[in-house]
């Protein structure tokens, strides 16, 4: 197994830094997922620009983050999932929605299950969705730009979920009591 360091601000590659910054304003820390991703100023720069896109985007951030969290069950990412379950609870979304994303099931209101429902069919059929995919999701009251705006914050959280799935980073302890398996 390759192991990848976790880095700090004072220890990334000096073109990490200023994208690590600017996650640490985000978040309040450096998520150890962030710290592991920049030790590429490649990918950890990608993820900011696609950050700042999706958590500024017309979604609420409760939207945001039952889009994220579904993505992250989804692509079977165990330290995301912790942490979007830490976020999504922080955001208000009934602990019941949250279970059930990551059971693998649709949250009870329509819309959080169609942005769910969405996010996931977009992952399992790598975006090739149908008809009634689409029409589905915009019977809940979304519009094409936001359908449109699912793939960038999928693109957003599959550029996490990779990456926790091939770090592997510690999880740390304010994530700990949402730990989960595939």
């Amino acid at each position: 197994m390759t192991n990848f360091p976790v880095h700090t601000i004072e220890s990334a590659p000096e073109r990490s830094k200023p994208a690590m910054q600017q996650l640490q304003s985000a978040f309040g820390m450096i998520p150890n997922l962030i710290g592991a991703m920049s030790t590429s100023p490649v990918l950890i720069n990608s993820l900011v620009g696609l950050f700042g896109n999706v958590h500024g985007g017309s979604f609420t951030e409760a939207q945001v983050q039952i889009v994220l969290l579904t993505d992250a069950v989804t692509n079977g990412s165990a330290w995301t999932v912790a942490f979007h379950t830490a976020l999504a609870l922080k955001e208000g979304i009934d602990p019941a929605d949250v279970q059930a994303i990551r059971d693998g099931r649709l949250p009870k209101g329509s819309k959080f299950a169609a942005l769910s429902g969405l996010a996931k069919t977009m992952i399992e059929k790598r975006g090739h969705l149908d008809d009634e995919d689409a029409d589905r999701f915009l019977a809940a009251g979304f519009g094409k730009d936001h359908l449109l705006e699912v793939i960038a914050a999928v693109a957003a959280s599959t550029i996490t979920n990779y990456t926790g799935s091939i770090t592997r980073p510690p999880l740390e302890a304010p994530f700990r009591e949402h730990a989960w398996q595939d």
